[in-house]
């Protein structure tokens, strides 16, 4: 039997980084992944193929709404959703094959299978043929993710009545997609669609969409996409889905309980992720998880038992690829006997849409929820020379920053590459930055980033110039 410092049981953002930071650390390493391809939900299923799908949309969006603006005259455009899906595959297939790379490269074992506790120091692993293997290890990671939960009186069958997993592979563009669940991934998935032509009918059960969110960041998205023509229906509380030979029917309650239906030829439920523990045998090593599947973890990231440690979305916190990143990178320093931390505060939240949404820190609510003093300063995309210029004038910048003391508590920015803009706030968060510090540091014309510099003037005794 093959002995091991640490194995990490799933190959996502969290497991691969955490076994490659093992391996940095001098530490003998295996890594168990159930299927065939490294990589986990995120860029199986996940973050990399929705986002080439998104790239993809938007360029041919761009191109049928935007181009003869820019001068650009095209006589017939159209969409070959075949060859796009291929692309999306390619992609994923390239970023799975760098994985096993850094596998190879970093001396890191890997075995296919699902891994199961058979003791605190000896995992099981099945193949897909039914043959086992096992292992010692003397710590191990648990990082097997999640998966797209649903309601309990939906039946996923997945040809018509799909989840997340199933829109990134659809053989046909939908007539009418319905999409239950106004969060980050069911507005993902709906863009992509709405872009190549579909209807699309957001309902949402909440009074906004993206709860959680700062209010703001909601209002602008749903007005954005509104008039993209993507249809919402916020308050809605779903009753029921029936695939009729293949006609969607969606009943609902309005915001008044009266009863109404959606007609669709795709239904996609969205409606967040859950835990994914099953075939671990916890229960042969007494882990326990909390109600909504979660094991429950110290600040180390260790599980109830201390040489088993637990990250990403089978934790509590945000269900996001860098998140678990982090927490593979401290859990694999903490085994090492350093003293690493994550500050979960200056995580950032990105959406994916056009224009794109990122957020860090605290909104608006939860300052007032919490009693906290704060100002705020916001400046608006349209007013800056490189947004007019390439034709993305919406959203804007908002800086919420300690009344008394200046530093900065949150950041809320809708708008292009907002998701890359991001950085500069949990930068400047992360060294406790004040608003002034960044109002004063020179930022490049023309960029988008000006937004935030300007913001942060309009923070600090509303001294913004361009607005």
């Amino acid at each position: 039997m093959t002995k091991y410092d640490v194995a990490v049981i799933g190959s996502g953002p969290g497991g691969y980084v955490a076994a490659i930071r093992c391996a940095q650390l001098g530490l003998k390493t295996a890594i168990i992944e159930k299927y065939n391809t490294l990589g986990g939900t995120c860029l199986n299923v996940g973050c990399i193929p929705s986002k080439a799908l998104l790239d993809s949309s938007h360029h041919y969006h761009d191109a049928v709404k935007n181009f003869d603006k820019h001068g650009i005259n095209i006589d017939s455009i159209s969409v070959d959703f075949t060859k796009m899906i291929a692309r999306k595959d390619e992609v994923v297939e390239q970023t799975s094959s760098g994985i096993n790379y850094l596998m190879d490269k970093n001396n890191i074992d890997l075995f296919t299978g699902t891994g199961s506790f058979k003791d605190a120091t000896h995992i099981t692993i099945t193949k897909a043929d039914g043959t086992t293997e096992e292992i010692e290890a003397s710590k191990t990671i648990i990082a097997t993710g999640s998966k797209p939960s649903s309601l309990p009186f939906i039946k996923i069958d997945k040809e018509k009545i799909i989840t997340s997993t199933e829109a990134l592979s659809l053989k046909e563009i939908p007539k009418h997609l319905i999409v239950i669940g106004g969060g980050v991934i069911g507005l993902e998935l709906g863009s992509v669609y709405k872009r190549l032509g579909a209807q699309v009918s957001v309902i949402e059960y909440m009074p906004t969409i993206v709860p959680g969110m700062d209010l703001m960041l909601a209002k602008e998205l749903q007005k954005s996409l509104k008039k993209q023509g993507v249809k919402f229906f916020t308050g809605h509380k779903v009753t029921g889905v029936e695939n009729n030979n293949g006609e969607i029917t969606v009943t609902a309650e309005d915001k008044k309980g009266r009863p109404v239906s959606f007609n669709g030829d795709y239904c996609l439920v969205s409606v967040g992720r859950h835990a994914y523990t099953t075939g671990l045998g916890l229960e042969n090593v007494g882990i326990a998880s909390n109600d909504r599947g979660q094991i429950e973890t110290n600040e180390h990231l260790q599980t109830s038992l201390s040489n088993v440690f637990a990250i990403g979305d089978v934790v509590k916190g945000a269900m996001l690829a860098h998140k678990a990143e982090e927490e593979g990178t401290l859990v694999a320093e903490f085994i090492a006997g350093q003293k690493p931390h994550i500050n979960y505060n200056l995580i950032p939240g990105v959406i994916y849409t056009w224009p794109e949404v990122a957020t860090v820190g605290q909104t608006e609510e939860q300052l007032k929820a919490a009693g906290i003093n704060y100002k705020s300063g916001s400046f608006q995309m349209r007013a800056l020379g490189r947004a007019r210029a390439s034709m993305d004038i919406e959203g804007q910048v908002k800086v919420l920053a300690d009344a008394v003391t200046d530093e900065i508590l949150g950041v809320h920015i809708i708008g292009a590459r907002a998701a890359d803009m991001i950085a500069e706030a949990v930068v400047a968060m992360e060294y406790r930055a004040s608003a002034e510090d960044i109002s004063r540091m020179s930022h490049a014309h023309p960029t988008f980033t000006e937004a935030i510099k300007e913001a942060c003037l309009a923070a600090t005794d509303n001294r913004s110039i361009h607005s």
